[in-house]
């Protein structure tokens, strides 16, 4: 049986906060303890005792449940840090996605992204739970820090975010240097020399 799709899955009511944190939390034990290939929704469902349209009305199929797992389960890493220098928020920020991805979880998902089909359901979770969802924060933070005075009026914000996180899912999937800790204060640094007021 194929996934519903995402129009079919708006439908009802969300589930409940408690229902979510214990589809999230059953599909990270799965992935920490089997991988992502033992990951499916009837089991998610079973062992959490959460229905499966209830699922679905979040999670399209089990490639988003897994990213959502991922993110969900050793921090918010995406969110911004409550601090006023944008240069220091966006530091925090892309220090917290690379520590995410040092993780056991996250080396595992870094292996299956870098032989997985462009098109595939789980190169398209990966960008819509992953990459799109940190891009969302940083656009968030150099807005406020445009509005702070901190930062230049930007003529093309995309190229910009472009800037901040491509370097860092690029040495992600192609490997040919490591994501190490101190690549995000390098990045930012390199950044604000040319938008920073």
């Amino acid at each position: 049986m194929q996934d519903p799709s995402p129009i079919q899955r708006k439908r009802g009511r969300p589930p409940s906060v408690a229902a979510r944190q214990s589809v999230l939390e059953t599909a990270h034990r799965i992935l920490a303890e089997e991988g992502l290939g033992r990951l499916t929704i009837d089991r998610v469902s079973i062992e959490s005792g959460v229905g499966k349209p209830t699922i679905y009305r979040t999670w399209a199929n089990s490639h988003e449940l897994a990213m959502a797992a991922f993110l969900a389960a050793p921090r918010d890493a995406f969110d911004a840090p409550p601090v006023n220098s944008t240069r220091k928020a966006l530091t925090a920020h892309l220090a917290s996605v690379i520590a995410t991805f040092d993780s056991a979880r996250g080396r595992q998902i870094t292996l299956t992204m870098a032989s997985a089909d462009p098109e595939s359901e789980l190169a398209k979770a990966f960008r819509n739970q992953i990459i799109l969802s940190s891009r969302e924060v940083g656009r968030a933070l150099l807005a406020k820090g445009v509005a702070a005075g901190q930062l230049r009026q930007l003529p093309d914000v995309e190229v910009v975010l472009d800037m901040i996180y491509g370097p860092l899912f690029y040495r992600l999937l192609a490997g040919h240097l490591p994501l190490t800790a101190n690549v995000a204060q390098r990045l930012i640094d390199t950044l604000m020399a040319g938008i920073e007021v």
